[in-house]
């Protein structure tokens, strides 16, 4: 009686976690076995930078508006703080952008919450 092999599965279970490693340097884009781990910590990294990169665009934004706002002789915290004053709701990623590309609107913004805290 001839003996069964694993066949294909094998092959495909193989040949599916190399097409992952495909474009990762050396052995780790050719052997399996050291595919598997790269593919396998690359997966790690990339569920947890999903949430990291919330945590650095947010800090960004806040570094952005913080910079304008010291431009126009204010803190951010205190900016942030007259917006909520007046019963602005804007989130930082429009404020870090009007800041970047409208000046003047984010100007006005400004006065506004210099308004509400005095």
């Amino acid at each position: 009686m001839p003996r069964a092999v694993d066949g294909t599965r094998r092959k495909d279970r193989r040949k599916k976690v190399l097409d992952q490693a495909k474009g990762y340097w050396g052995r780790r884009s050719k052997l399996t076995r050291v595919a598997k781990d790269s593919v396998r910590k690359a997966g790690q990294y990339a569920y947890r930078d999903r949430k990291v990169k919330k945590r650095e665009f947010r800090q960004l934004w806040i570094a952005r508006i913080s910079a304008a706002t010291r431009a126009e002789g204010m803190t951010y915290s205190r900016f942030i703080e007259g917006l909520n004053k007046s019963n602005i709701e804007i989130n930082r990623k429009v404020l870090s952008n009007m800041a970047i590309e409208d000046p003047k609107a984010f100007k006005v913004l400004v006065e506004t919450a210099q308004k509400a805290l005095s």
